[in-house]
């Protein structure tokens, strides 16, 4: 990896590690949230804990004590972790609806979220309507009219398409699902963070007893519901022995890190083009900054060219017992870690020394496989068939 490329770091000034602050990101994401969306999720056929990946070779080369690795990649046969959110909701929505077959439930997508939406659509008997904007490739647009959803392009970036598609439902009588909550939109989104909660819920129960739990996580954050659903479920279960929790941002796109430095949530403008297309975001979502404001120690960039190398390292099997294939959003987590651990003042300002137990989430497989090819010289198949 480039080790010479810049990061951009900001700690948080709105951090409150007191034990005092439990309340404020409970009341925003519920325990008894989160264990219904468990037992609801845990239920749906195919379900199956994803893999928690040791990478002892990498933990050895950053002198850190464990680096594990959360594997979304197999989740539901979708290639991500967006599953667990966007078909939740969607179950959600349509148990309360008399007739699912007259819902119609709408989202804007840089790929897998939309994937997710118009599975649960099918799933749950119901049509989904998904927006993608302009940068969204092709792959990822067939990949998700695969599941039977209208599939419509709209101009300018993804947060134009998330406003897109709140007029389009106000107009239809649709309904928006999403991660990203606003002014008068929390519910839903609230339903897919409890979704997510389950991978990190799974990850906390997978990790080695012997090990300790992890004391620092790196976190990919696109409009930050992701980050702010494992922080919420790490800090309720590690509660009062909280890890050191960091926001990873591409530099085109890194409306958290913005927020931070304004000690406000701030947005993020231009056109926001990054390698790592789920994390395209240019503002945070209220819920995600209610749960991420009092508890992340801080927000750093990654430059883009940290994400193909970091692909092909786990899919040549560089750094664990197996290969592994993980998408360009998926790797931001490990990625970012290796770059702190890289760099002197971040290493000692974030305590990264070698009793540390990092834990990323592998957020995506090849959910754009021809990309994928491109990036890391091998197709992902033959890497799932070199792991056996």
């Amino acid at each position: 990896m480039n080790s010479s490329a810049p990061i951009d770091w900001v700690a948080n000034p709105l951090f409150e590690a007191d034990a005092g602050r439990r309340s404020s990101w409970q009341a925003v994401l519920p325990p008894a949230g989160a264990q219904t969306a468990y037992e609801t999720i845990s239920q749906w056929p195919g379900y199956a804990e994803t893999p928690l990946h040791d990478l002892p070779a990498l933990a050895g080369r950053l002198g850190v004590q464990h680096i594990w690795f959360k594997d979304e990649s197999s989740r539901f046969g979708l290639g991500s972790f967006k599953a667990l959110g966007g078909a939740y909701a969607v179950q959600r929505l349509a148990a309360a609806t008399d007739d699912p077959d007259k819902l119609t439930v709408i989202c804007a997508t840089d790929g897998n979220h939309g994937r997710a939406v118009a599975w649960g659509a099918r799933t749950f008997g119901c049509r989904a309507v998904i927006l993608i904007h302009a940068t969204v490739s092709e792959g990822r647009a067939g990949a998700i009219a695969a599941y039977g959803a209208d599939v419509r392009r709209v101009d300018g970036t993804y947060d134009d398409s998330v406003r897109a598609a709140q007029q389009l439902a106000d107009e239809h009588g649709w309904h928006v699902v999403s991660d990203t909550s606003y002014a008068g939109y929390i519910d839903i989104p609230r339903d897919v963070m409890q979704g997510y909660t389950v991978m990190a819920h799974e990850a906390l129960n997978q990790l080695p007893g012997a090990a300790g739990p992890p004391t620092h996580l790196f976190l990919q954050a696109g409009v930050g519901a992701f980050a702010a659903s494992v922080v919420a479920t790490v800090a309720d279960e590690l509660l009062p022995d909280l890890p050191v929790f960091v926001a990873v941002e591409p530099e085109a796109a890194a409306c958290v890190l913005s927020s931070l430095r304004n000690g406000r949530r701030s947005d993020v403008d231009g056109d926001l083009e990054t390698i790592m297309a789920g994390l395209s975001c240019g503002e945070v979502s209220t819920l995600a900054w209610d749960i991420l404001a009092p508890l992340l120690t801080g927000a750093m960039t990654l430059p883009e060219a940290d994400v193909p190398a970091a692909m092909r390292h786990l899919a040549h099997g560089d750094w664990s017992a197996r290969p592994i294939v993980a998408g360009e959003s998926g790797v931001a987590g490990l990625a970012g870690a290796i770059r702190a651990c890289g760099d002197e003042a971040l290493r000692r300002e974030l305590r990264l020394g070698s009793e540390s137990r990092i834990l990323v989430f592998g957020t995506e497989g090849a959910t754009d496989p021809t990309l994928y090819r491109e990036l890391v010289g091998v197709a992902a198949d033959d890497v799932v068939r070199a792991a056996g």
